[in-house]
């Protein structure tokens, strides 16, 4: 490679080979599972105006102060690179009328954008599957949402990893426990890291999320949401944790498991890897597989009437790391040109295979053992042997009995 030659942008990946597959498998899991809950596929820009995340995600988050990728379009607006695709899903549920389809659900994948230190499992470009129920109130939503995603772990074949729930309550619930956590942490102020000490007035649930060893000490005797709850929030979550019990989902309750940004309400949840299991070693500190929770109040942000939704995301290359390498597919047929006078033959049958839908590929250059070393090398299930008669023969001991009677019908 020259000194000249351009390289990655730090943050970003290039994919190939058994990563790849891995990847691939992800999507097509996950396009899968999505289709046997009936979740509608969408597409979302790419970028959108900036105030689309600024009002929802808010102005105080580190994700729109520090992370959002930004720019000025020549036409004078700011647009930004979405950094989630909730905050778009939220918009385009209010301006193209979705309302009339509610409770809609929908699921999507596709890259997403933020400026923050990369390492391991978390780049500046990554990629992450989405899926949310917008316009159902009730807890069956959420159980719907949490089943889903355990049908996906383990249909992506990924184990120990267990389900952490939380509750954050009703608005009052969550703004009576607001207020206790700052009186709490407002008697120690100075003793928490700075960053703590900054969203101490605008967002203390962060401080319970922070894994700074100043805050840690602190978290463990801060006042609990259950403290606070409601009548009608408790038995929101109740109904949830009896409906993920009805449905066989495990889950253990993590009572400092937050979403700091104002709009969630109830259920708030994680997948994480089990201490000392193969999903933990394998992310290391990037311990979280797939979160979200309900946002009753995001459309209100975007001047839009209330609306509840549920929600969660899931990182492609987290999960991909998780599943571990994929081989490339097995390739049922290789077509061995042995005579380059049976080119035109072997390319007529490579096509006929391929439209019967058989996995093949063609080898036609090089020495006629050179050839034969190379078809073999990609580990088919047979070689099929084309000279200037066309096709005589194949070798191979697992040949596809559907593709032996495709060559009895037409060869």
């Amino acid at each position: 490679m020259s000194k000249n030659t351009p390289k990655a942008i730090r943050g970003t990946q290039d994919i190939f080979g058994a990563d790849a597959e891995a990847f691939a498998f992800v999507v097509e899991t996950f396009e899968r599972v999505r289709k046997l809950y009936r979740f509608r596929r969408v597409e979302m820009p790419v970028f959108e105006k900036t105030e689309v995340f600024s009002r929802a995600i808010g102005e105080t988050t580190d994700v729109v102060s520090k992370e959002m990728y930004s720019f000025e379009d020549r036409g004078g607006d700011s647009l930004t690179l979405r950094p989630e695709f909730t905050a778009g899903i939220a918009r385009a549920f209010l301006t193209n009328g979705w309302q009339q389809h509610a409770p809609l659900k929908v699921a999507t994948h596709g890259p997403l954008f933020r400026y923050e230190r990369p390492q391991k499992g978390r780049y500046r470009q990554f990629h992450q599957i989405d899926a949310e129920i917008i316009g159902a109130a009730e807890p069956q939503a959420d159980v719907e949402l949490l089943a889903m995603a355990d049908q996906l772990l383990k249909e992506l074949g990924i184990e120990g990893v267990t389900l952490h729930l939380n509750t954050l309550g009703d608005a009052d619930s969550r703004e009576a426990w607001r207020a206790g956590l700052i009186d709490y942490f407002g008697k120690v102020k100075g003793d928490l890291s700075e960053d703590s000490q900054e969203r101490l007035e605008k967002n203390p649930l962060r401080i319970l999320d922070s894994k700074d060893p100043r805050d840690r000490v602190f978290v463990a005797d801060a006042p609990k949401i259950d403290q606070y709850l409601s009548d009608e929030a408790l038995a929101f979550f109740e109904q949830v944790t009896d409906g993920l019990d009805a449905a066989g989902v495990k889950w253990m309750r993590a009572e400092s498991l937050v979403r700091g940004l104002d709009y969630y309400r109830h259920t708030a949840f994680e997948f994480v890897p089990d201490e000392g299991s193969e999903a933990a070693s394998r992310l290391g500190s990037q311990s979280t597989v797939l979160g979200g929770g309900r946002y009753d109040g995001l459309m209100e942000s975007l001047g839009g009437a209330p609306t509840p939704a549920v929600g969660w995301a899931a990182g492609i290359e987290r999960l991909a790391m998780l599943v571990g390498e994929k081989p490339e597919g097995l390739i049922d047929a290789m077509v061995l040109v042995e005579d380059d006078a049976g080119l035109q033959a072997a390319t007529a049958l490579l096509c006929d295979l391929r439209k019967s839908g058989f996995v093949a590929d063609m080898v036609a250059s090089g020495s006629p053992k050179k050839r034969y070393d190379k078809a073999v090398r990609q580990n088919p299930k047979a070689i099929l042997r084309v000279n200037d008669e066309g096709y005589y023969g194949y070798s191979g001991a697992e040949i596809d009995p559907r593709l032996s009677q495709f060559l009895k019908d037409g060869y």
